[in-house]
């Protein structure tokens, strides 16, 4: 077996084999988990099998080999949307994070705080983009991918360009527009760059003063965050206010 072997020529690492149990009865019939691929693979004594991407396992149990200290294995049983626990997980993720297909995949990545990937997926979804609105809203999950890496000028750059997009297609009092010029607030809040914060802040607030009710709690997020800028500024009064 080759994890034994791998094992014996580098005493610094250790085994783990995957065992998977698969009932063709614990999956939905509206889905094809797996096929054998032995008669398209270039090893076709190797009997390959491809799952799909949907395909989940459950883990069963996890020992450790008697025959090597070092070695162990990982029970799998493969399961799909009827299983309970699963169906409340996925519901739960569509609760947090909406969107579809890719969409949804690029929110998800992001809450994971898996950046790299993220970023290369939108990229490739702005390849294939195709009207105005879909090409701004890459840039604008770009922009909130840089900040959470903590790349303030590189958000900032993908901002602009989802604003630019949007002011020559949406009007100047759009609530959208609203989102981004806060968006980029934030951004140069925390960058310490609190004049051109205020400046951002004061349009986001000016179209959302236009767009929503007087009481409406976006509308108070963005007077909390034009008086965080001003007592990051030292100006305590105007904070107050």
């Amino acid at each position: 077996m080759f994890a034994p072997d791998t094992l014996e020529r580098n005493p610094d690492i250790v085994g783990v084999m995957f065992i998977m149990t698969i009932d063709p009865s614990k999956t939905s019939t509206s889905i094809t988990p797996f096929a054998m691929i032995d008669k398209h693979s270039a090893l076709p004594q190797q009997q390959e099998i491809l799952f799909t991407m949907h395909t989940v396992f459950r883990i069963v149990e996890i020992t450790q080999t008697s025959s090597n200290s070092r070695l162990w294995e990982v029970q799998l049983t493969i399961t799909d949307e009827r299983d309970p626990q699963l169906y409340t997980l996925t519901n739960r993720i569509k609760e947090e994070i909406d969107g579809e297909g890719w969409d949804r995949m690029g929110k998800l990545m992001l809450k994971l705080g898996h950046f790299n990937q993220a970023e290369e997926l939108y990229n490739e979804l702005l390849k294939g983009a195709s009207t105005d609105s879909d090409i701004a809203y890459i840039y604008h999950q770009l922009g909130w991918l840089k900040v959470d890496q903590g790349k303030y000028p590189e958000a900032v750059k993908f901002y602009e360009k989802s604003l630019e997009i949007k002011r020559k297609t949406l009007p100047e009092d759009d609530a959208s527009l609203a989102d981004t010029y806060g968006n980029i607030g934030v951004v140069y809040n925390n960058m310490g760059e609190y004049s051109k914060a205020l400046e951002y802040y004061e349009k986001d607030i000016t179209i959302k003063k236009i767009s929503l009710p007087a009481n409406h709690p976006s509308l108070a997020a963005s007077y909390n965050n034009i008086g965080e800028v001003y007592e990051n500024m030292g100006e305590y009064s105007k904070a107050l206010e």
